[in-house]
Formats: structure tokens, sequence, C-alpha cells
């Protein structure tokens, strides 16, 4: 297997417990604060990893300290926009919107990276947003505040997503990864007695909601995303990341008895369509034209 294909299959695992989460920090939030949740996630996270990553700290130098630690605090933005917005809407709809990074990640790639958007990029947009308006249709109450705050955190990952590409390129990726998970942990705490009166009854729910998100969610993965996504590219890793909003929609049916709807689904589908439009429309039309060009090819002959 070469090393793109193994990447791809590393990152598509990914998805898998990326999806689960919406429902375990659905369940969590019950006897934990979002902020303080969020908090003892990359502490536990941090402690786990840190044996790992004292080498690599020893060598860090000021430019892969910067970097690893604006990553975490996207890191660290996102998931507060995300864990905050659960608590107002639906696993479905929040993993479904949280997926809308795939769309932001060609526009950053343009202000960041000077990459201009393809035109199945714009329509994919276009698509994407049509299919928002159906998942938050006004019929079923609009689009609320967590979804508002989700939809923000799917801009942050866009924008994390292009930058991480560009930084593992550059850095030692063990490093990156430590940082962008103990830099969370800092600005929790930092933050915590500003924002929020801590909640944490120890229940069991709650302690399993920190230890997969500590342990898979955010060890795990972070260490596969950071490993494995250089070795393809953003777009590819974005649209393998569609699978998430999927596999967290069926599992918030069959655990939370969480319906979406004739539009729901529509506007599900729509959003999924697009972001695969988005991102294979400049391949179906590259082959289009070779199986074009080769009937005329076979015709002439």
């Amino acid at each position: 297997m070469t090393a793109k294909g193994r990447a791809e299959w590393f990152l598509f695992a990914t998805t898998f417990i990326w999806g689960g989460t919406f429902v375990i920090i659905k369940q969590g939030l019950v006897d934990l604060s979002p902020l303080l949740m969020v908090s003892i996630r990359f502490t536990l996270a941090t402690l786990v990893l840190l044996p790992f990553c004292m080498k690599a700290l020893l060598r860090a130098d000021r430019k892969s300290i910067f970097w690893g630690c604006f990553l975490g605090f996207l890191i660290f933005a996102g998931f507060l926009l995300q864990t905050l917005g659960l608590k107002e809407t639906t696993t479905s709809k929040s993993a479904f919107i949280t997926t809308m990074m795939v769309i932001f990640t060609p526009l950053f790639q343009m202000l960041i990276l000077k990459r201009r958007p393809r035109w199945g990029n714009l329509v994919g947009v276009i698509v994407v947003s049509v299919g928002l308006w159906f998942l938050t249709n006004p019929s079923g109450g609009g689009l609320n505040r967590g979804d508002l705050l989700t939809l923000l955190c799917a801009i942050v990952f866009g924008l994390f997503i292009v930058l991480l590409d560009w930084t593992t390129r550059r850095y030692d990726f063990l490093l990156m990864t430590f940082l962008q998970i103990s830099f969370p942990a800092v600005c929790g705490w930092i933050l915590l007695p500003f924002f929020e009166p801590p909640v944490f009854r120890p229940t069991q729910g709650a302690l399993f909601a920190l230890g997969y998100t500590a342990i898979l969610a955010t060890v795990v993965t972070g260490y596969i995303q950071t490993r494995y996504q250089r070795d393809t590219t953003p777009t590819r890793a974005a649209l393998i990341f569609t699978v998430e909003p999927l596999w967290a929609a069926a599992l918030g049916y069959f655990f939370l008895q969480e319906t979406m709807g004739t539009w729901g689904m529509l506007g599900g589908g729509l959003i999924i369509g697009g972001i695969l439009f988005s991102e294979l429309s400049e391949t179906m039309m590259a082959q289009g034209q070779r199986f074009y060009r080769s009937v005329l090819k076979s015709e002439s002959t």
C-alpha cells in the first residue's frame, strides 16, 4: 500500500471515532459544563501524550512552538464552539454543520496559500448553503444559537485543516501533536473562572465522555491526523471527513432517538452532495473529457 493510501485509511478510521463524540459529548454535558469538559479533556490527553513527546519538546524552536500553539488555539476554539453548540442543537445537525469545514478549506487555501478556488468549489458552497437552510428550516425552528456556534466551529476547523497541512510539512509532527493538544488545556483553565460556573458530577456518563474524548478522540485522532494528513492533500482529507456526520446521525438515532425529519434529511444530503461536488467536480470533468476523447478517437479509426 502506498503512503497516500495508508494515510487515507487512517484518516477514514478517525471519522468513526469523531462521529461517536457527538452522542457521547451530548450525554456528558448533562453532568459537565462545556468549558470544564474541554479543559479536562485536553488536560488528560496532554498527560497521556507527554512521555512520548519529551525529546521533541527539547528540540523545539520558537517558530515551531508558535505554530503549534496557534494550531492548539484553533482546536480549543473549534471544540469549545462545538461543545457549546451541542447543548442547544441535535447531534445530527451538529455533525452535518461541522462537516461544512470542507467548504471553508478551499476558501482559506485561497487566502493563505494563494490557491484560487475552482468553479466546483463555488457551486459546492451554493449547494451546501441550500442544504444548511433545509437542515435548519424555519418550520423546524430555524438557525438557532447552537447551530450558529457550530457553524463558527466549522469555519475554525476549515482554517485548521489548511494550517495543519502547511505546518506539518515544516515542523516535527510529534511536537505539533503535543502543542495542539496541550495548549487548549492551558486556554481552558485560564478562561474557566471568567466564563462559566464549573459543573462536574462524576457520573458514569461524565467519566466515560472524558475518557473517550481525551484518549480516542484527542490523542489517537490527533496523532493520526498530524502524522498522516501530510501524506495526502487537505481537500482529500476534508473529503474523507464527510463520513463523520452520517455515522453521528446514525448513532444519534439509535442512542438518543433523534430524528431529522424529511427536510433535515434533505438538508443533510445536500450538504454531503455539495461537499462531494466541490471536491470531485474537477476529477469527474477530467475523466469525462478523457472518455469523450477516447470515443471520438475510436470512431475516427
